[in-house]
């Protein structure tokens, strides 16, 4: 079968996408990707795991536009992309849709050729934006609704995201962001300083600056931090310099974080509770997982619902104390924090891992067939 996906960033940094069309393409199926490369940083056609991928750049009018006005034109050239390809040949069946932002051109595409249509919701972007744009918020909820009408299936992240679509009227199935079974046994951390790691998204709702202010006051504790150019990025890179027990990696490639993760004794995601935060379960959690560490998480989130329930970690307030405490329960427990990875491992490996979530992806695709 011919599958045709969407998705508005390059495919490399998004490694849900990348796991779901190798997890297609092994599966027998042909997977073509059209994404926007925003920044030119990739050359037009490329093939990553046998994926073919066609780019879309920023060149011309679009180059210059606000983002919001991009967003239409970005629109209009995937989907005259896809029409080309279903013209030359690749007469795809289904058009998979990563995010509220590829929504219109999948329901365009179906319109004009009768394909079916799946909506793959990493977000609830009405959600993300509510705080700061509630109207425009209001709008993309009507507009999602709108179109989620022509929707065959939507798969989503976790059990709150499938208690809101499931409002649509629309069958609804979980494929989580869990991580490749790597490690089948246990190994305690070989650190000689109680040693927390970081990668990912370094911003204002995930507990920055502050958690850079709280580990530079704890003695016998080291901090690693690595993560994408973007939000605040350079202002963590040089605040980690005020401090001996922080070690900033800048970005690390995608292959690594597995093993860095294990190398550590713990680590966190902290994030407050406005717009979506509240409904989700993070990628840190299920590399923690799969490494068998313990993590720290925000109290109120789903994500502290799960930490608690299979005891493979704290959650805290979203303050420096609670978080201060935590990390020094860690540091003072090593008996803790190997049940806790225990647990952690115990949990990838019965049900938290990519094998499980890759069954529940290619059951979507046969049942709509």
């Amino acid at each position: 079968m011919k599958i045709l996906m969407l998705l508005s960033n390059p495919l490399l940094v998004d490694p849900r996408v990348h796991k779901e069309a190798k997890a297609l393409v092994d599966a027998g199926n042909e997977v073509t990707v059209i994404v926007w490369d925003r920044k030119n940083e990739y050359d037009k056609i490329g093939t990553v795991d046998r994926i073919k991928i066609i780019r879309i750049h920023n060149n011309g009018l679009i180059k210059i536009l606000p983002t919001l006005l991009k967003i239409p034109i970005w629109w209009r050239k995937a989907y005259k992309e896809g029409l080309n390809l279903y013209k030359n040949g690749f007469h795809f069946y289904v058009v998979h849709c990563h995010d509220f932002d590829t929504l219109k051109v999948g329901f365009w595409l179906k319109k004009k050729l009768g394909c079916k249509l799946i909506y793959d919701a990493h977000e609830i972007f009405g959600y993300m934006i509510k705080d700061e744009h509630p109207i425009l918020s209001a709008i993309v909820f009507r507009k999602e609704n709108k179109l989620v009408r022509d929707v065959d299936h939507i798969i989503t992240i976790d059990e709150p995201f499938r208690k809101h679509y499931s409002s649509l009227n629309k069958p609804v199935t979980i494929v989580m962001n869990c991580k490749d079974l790597i490690y089948s046994e246990y190994e305690p951390p070989d650190n000689d300083v109680f040693t927390l790691i970081y990668i990912g998204i370094m911003g204002t709702g995930r507990f920055f600056p502050q958690i850079i202010e709280v580990v530079g006051g704890i003695t016998g504790v080291k901090l690693i931090l690595a993560g994408k150019k973007e939000l605040l990025f350079n202002e963590m890179m040089e605040l980690s310099k005020k401090y001996e027990n922080i070690e900033f990696l800048g970005t690390v490639p995608t292959k690594d974080i597995l093993h860095l993760t294990r190398s550590a004794d713990a680590t966190f995601v902290l994030a407050d509770t406005k717009g979506q935060h509240h409904l989700n379960v993070f990628n840190k959690q299920f590399e923690a997982m799969v490494c068998g560490r313990p993590i720290i998480v925000t109290k109120g989130t789903y994500a502290a619902e799960m930490t608690n329930e299979l005891n493979c970690g704290i959650s805290v307030d979203y303050d420096k104390e609670s978080v201060k405490k935590a990390i020094i329960q860690l540091r003072d427990n090593p008996r803790l924090c190997k049940e806790y990875g225990m647990n952690a491992l115990k949990a990838a490996r019965e049900r938290y891992n990519w094998d499980v979530e890759k069954k529940n992806l290619l059951k979507v695709y046969k049942e709509i067939i």
